[in-house]
């Protein structure tokens, strides 16, 4: 029985997320100089599926040892990676965080008026000297179709840079969203459906 986890991300989201459903954590931070953005870059003709459960795994790894190097007592650890993808497209099978403003104006250009997917694994070390748990949840989000003027405001706005798919659902980008079918938390970064299943599994309690 554990009574809480550590969080290797630093997802105000998920954070946020994991607070809604009564779990104590505390986060577990990248050191200075801990290169995790090559872990992000995706293999050649890799699918999205694969891509979200190989960074997720990935990130598991070295958030293993990063609990190691701390000489903290030991709590099941929590990962996720979220991707966004275009089904059947060459160049958006894979649409992860914008590098810049053209970047983002290109991304949102990809998704206006169309139906896109959202890819978020999670992860969960329940101990040590075994493999993490590992659930992808995948849910179809409906775009509407955006002016140019719209694309550049929202980019203006901030809020597209550090999100996969250049949007946040739980801000400003919300309004451009008629319909989803799936996990809104899944969304937002963090499935709590089955977050919620992998604490039960690992007997994790919450307040």
């Amino acid at each position: 029985m554990f009574t809480s986890i550590y969080l290797a991300s630093q997802s105000p989201r998920r954070q946020e997320l994991l607070k809604q459903i009564g779990v104590q954590f505390e986060m577990l931070i990248a050191a200075p100089g801990e290169d995790t953005e090559t872990l992000e870059i995706p293999l050649p003709n890799e699918k999205a599926r694969d891509y979200v459960e190989r960074v997720t795994l990935a990130k598991s790894a070295i958030a293993l040892a990063r609990w190691q190097e701390s000489g903290k007592p030991w709590a099941p650890i929590l990962c996720a990676d979220t991707t966004v993808s275009l089904p059947g497209s060459l160049v958006g099978e894979i649409l992860g965080k914008p590098s810049d403003a053209a970047d983002a104006t290109r991304i949102l250009n990809m998704l206006s008026g169309k139906v896109h997917q959202v890819l978020t694994a999670v992860a969960l070390v329940i101990d040590p000297n075994t493999n993490p748990v590992c659930r992808v949840q995948i849910s179809e989000v409906e775009f509407a179709r955006l002016t140019p003027e719209q694309i550049t405001n929202y980019i203006d706005s901030g809020e597209p840079f550090g999100k996969a798919g250049a949007y946040g659902i739980q801000g400003h980008g919300g309004a451009f969203i008629p319909s989803i079918k799936g996990s809104y938390s899944g969304i937002m970064g963090l499935p709590i459906y089955e977050v919620n299943q992998l604490l039960d599994f690992a007997k994790v309690t919450r307040i």
